[in-house]
């Protein structure tokens, strides 16, 4: 099941979340250094792989984002790691 993205929750966020990475495919996934695709690819990170969540996200390229501070510093796509708007 898919946390939604509402200020409800994020209010309630304050230390970070443990997520797993999940593509829904094969394919790895792209943390960047900010948020959007135009943004350098920093990391590239295998699904079942488990991150820290920081609680802030941003709205780029039609696309939401949500920042991790572990295993690397950047940005996922949100669905990525459970979180749809």
């Amino acid at each position: 099941m898919m946390n939604k993205i509402n200020d409800e929750a994020l209010k309630n966020v304050t230390g970070g979340a443990r997520r797993t990475v999940d593509t829904g495919t094969s394919q790895n996934a792209a943390v960047r250094s900010d948020a959007g695709l135009d943004f350098k690819q920093i990391a590239s990170l295998k699904n079942g792989t488990t991150v820290n969540a920081t609680g802030k996200f941003k709205e780029a390229d039609g696309r939401n984002w949500a920042q991790i501070d572990y295993p690397v510093d950047g940005w996922i796509k949100a669905s990525i790691i459970g979180y749809e708007r």
